[in-house]
């Protein structure tokens, strides 16, 4: 296969990274992520150790170890995992997980892969997030790969999906490395966990006539994520408010940066990453009796299943559920004190004097009641 073409998108290789740790460690943010990461050593050792690294496993050990730490210790009361026993260690994997945080999800993941002993994944990240030499250094050095937005007329959609399924075959094929990617084209606002079918149809676009063994070679994990206080919650229910309306959400200026930020600093008290069972060949030919379209929507469907059935639901979701369409059903789930602390958090949207307050709050209940309110039905 002819790679040149993955040339603008693909990670750093463990030749690049000594040239990538220099410009890093020149950065004048430098400063700052090194009393992050490493709170208390003095910047020129954290220096020095970056300018020591040599590969891109030096880089995940050495850095992202320190940050995935860092982030639990600051914003989580407690970090759990489950499933990796359901993972071969000379196997190539497709993970396919919910998305409630730019960066959290696949790096909590990574982190849950590398206390498993197992290796960690490539990652997908948006074009429109990778700007900037720091960022580029920082995610290539980390398996990261530059994914781009869908084009705007249908031929380039076309190329671009093409392009992408070819990468992710090529990757978990050829290069033996495995692959994480989101459900969907961003995160999801609503509660809601549900795959994008044109996600699936795009897995398969580079496997040839056999559908089913397109995407039975990818051996598919779906990956559960599950967060105690959803990241940017409150960033979320103000767009889901504007679009509600009827009006149309427009980015401002720095805002990917400020929702990574505060998905990174905000308490998310307890976190879970779940690794779902794999999608089998016999799975999938379970489905081979039905037009390409039906297809597509039953995998999403089979993922949404498994990815919602081992979603942890906390005292927050049944409160809001409670809250949200008035009743105490879920009472036993939850402690008076847990929802005073919700209540205060909902009551803090009144800062919004601009925004119909009731409705804001009730968009505000519905991100953490819908994993209970709206289950995943078969299509």
């Amino acid at each position: 296969m002819d790679t040149a073409r993955f040339e603008s998108m693909r990670p750093y290789r463990d030749d690049e990274v000594p040239a990538a740790m220099a410009r890093i460690a020149a950065h004048p943010s430098f400063t700052m992520l090194s009393s992050y990461l490493f709170p208390g050593t003095p910047v020129e050792e954290v220096r020095a150790l970056l300018l020591s690294f040599r590969s891109i496993a030096d880089f995940q050990v050495g850095v992202m170890k320190a940050f995935n730490e860092q982030v639990i210790a600051r914003s989580t009361t407690e970090f759990t995992f489950g499933g990796a026993e359901k993972i071969d260690p000379d196997k190539r994997y497709l993970f396919v997980s919910n998305h409630r945080d730019i960066v959290l999800d696949s790096s909590l993941m990574q982190y849950a892969l590398y206390l498993s002993g197992l290796d960690t994944t490539e990652i997908t990240f948006g074009a429109n997030l990778m700007q900037g030499q720091l960022i580029i250094d920082i995610g290539k050095s980390n398996k990261m790969f530059r994914v781009e937005r869908a084009g705007v007329t249908p031929r380039d959609f076309y190329n671009s999906s093409l392009l992408l399924s070819e990468y992710l075959r090529h990757t978990i094929r050829e290069k033996r490395q495995s692959v994480w990617i989101a459900q969907r084209n961003g995160r999801t606002k609503d509660g809601i966990d549900r795959t994008d079918q044109g996600i699936v149809k795009m897995f398969g676009m580079s496997g040839g006539g056999d559908r089913v063994a397109a995407l039975s070679e990818l051996n598919i994990i779906p990956v559960s994520v599950s967060y105690e206080w959803e990241p940017c919650d409150e960033l979320k229910a103000l767009e889901l408010y504007v679009t509600s309306s009827g009006g149309s959400y427009i980015k401002k200026p720095g805002e990917d940066l400020n929702s990574i930020l505060t998905g990174l600093m905000q308490p998310k008290g307890r976190v879970h990453i779940e690794f779902c069972d794999p999608v089998t060949e016999e799975d999938l030919r379970a489905f081979d009796d039905v037009p390409n379209v039906q297809f597509h929507r039953k995998v999403a469907n089979l993922l949404d299943r498994r990815i919602c059935a081992a979603v942890n639901l906390y005292p927050n979701n049944y409160i809001a559920h409670d809250l949200r369409y008035g009743q105490r059903a879920f009472e036993d789930r939850y402690s008076d004190e847990q929802l005073l602390r919700f209540d205060e958090r909902l009551e803090s949207l009144n800062k919004y004097q601009d925004a119909d307050s009731e409705r804001l709050k009730d968009i505000f209940l519905s991100i953490y009641s819908n994993p209970i309110a709206v289950p995943v039905t078969e299509q």
